[in-house]
């Protein structure tokens, strides 16, 4: 009775069978938790299976969620750091700038382009845009590009062996350029430049008279009239026998059809410009006189070469 009376203490007594005694080990090893005597700790959250409920009644196995911090945004900038009533005003600002921009190059563009349909029915505005403040011109990069083509031909009187005088036909310089320009890769500058700048050097140099005006219209005469003997020597015009006397230029000027959208109409029929008859004997003159230095010097440079 005496045992019974102890409570819960006298259950200590009593082994796994029931049977009061002192406890045996294996009763030592389930108080522990191991059979060596000691006790395994278990981490938190660790112990039981998932959906296991511990003391407390909260899910055993489970790891808690956490809040993950949210980092704080920047400060706004520029537009966006404005009030919707301030942004619309940006933008609209923003809009109207790139139109004036717009609007001022595309004027400009119309001021040095060529002559075209925009700029013969709206050319009034564009000048009154353009100057005096953003005039444009293309004297530092290009000449204004030609809506003509320029044939320049030559003829020539020769006086014959036997002391008549003949006239040639016209040979187009312009067209022998062109043929030794069309499907060379690499052709010469003589040959695409020479012609051309010493006819608009003449053109530039002289008046509607076909005067010449000042030192420079002289000039672009003699440097055509050696330019003619070179081409009818080249194409053999003399003949045998035959001298060049005089040579004449003349210009054939046809315009460039223009696009059929465009409505532009020109005229297709060729316009012509005769210049005066030329005396080239100074000139042949000249040639001589410069082929007989280079005889005498060369001779010279022979003799004093044998000498020393």
């Amino acid at each position: 009775m005496d045992a019974y009376d102890k409570g819960s203490d006298a259950r200590q007594g009593l082994g796994r069978d029931g049977r009061e005694g002192p406890p045996g080990p294996d009763d030592a090893a389930e108080q522990t938790g191991g059979s060596d005597g000691t006790e395994e700790a278990s981490a938190p959250g660790e112990t039981g299976e998932p959906g296991e409920t511990g003391k407390t009644g909260e899910p055993v196995g489970v790891p808690e969620a956490r809040e993950v911090p949210v980092a704080p945004s920047g400060p706004r900038t520029g537009v966006a750091a404005l009030s919707p009533r301030y942004q619309v005003g940006a933008v609209a600002a923003l809009v109207a700038v790139a139109v004036a921009v717009c609007a001022h190059i595309g004027l400009v563009f119309l001021h040095v382009a060529p002559s075209n349909t925009l700029t013969k029915e709206h050319g009034s505005a564009v000048d009154e845009w353009v100057f005096p403040e953003f005039e444009q011109n293309w004297k530092l990069f290009a000449p204004n590009p030609l809506q003509q083509n320029v044939a320049v031909q030559v003829r020539a009187e020769v006086g014959t062996a036997d002391g008549g005088i003949r006239t040639t036909g016209w040979y187009d310089l312009s067209a022998e350029d062109g043929r030794a320009i069309d499907g060379n890769p690499l052709p010469s500058h003589t040959v695409q430049n020479e012609l051309r700048r010493a006819w608009d050097f003449f053109v530039s140099s002289h008046d509607s008279e076909d005067r010449p005006v000042g030192l420079r219209g002289s000039l672009s005469e003699t440097y055509l009239r050696r330019i003619a003997l070179l081409r009818l020597d080249r194409n053999g015009a003399a003949g045998p026998g035959g001298v060049v006397e005089r040579v004449q230029y003349r210009s054939r000027t046809t315009n460039v059809e223009p696009p059929p959208w465009s409505g532009e109409k020109v005229s297709d029929r060729p316009t012509y410009r005769e210049l005066p008859w030329w005396s080239v004997t100074p000139e042949r003159d000249d040639g001589n006189r410069d082929d007989g230095n280079r005889k005498d010097g060369a001779r010279k440079d022979a003799g004093e070469g044998g000498a020393a």
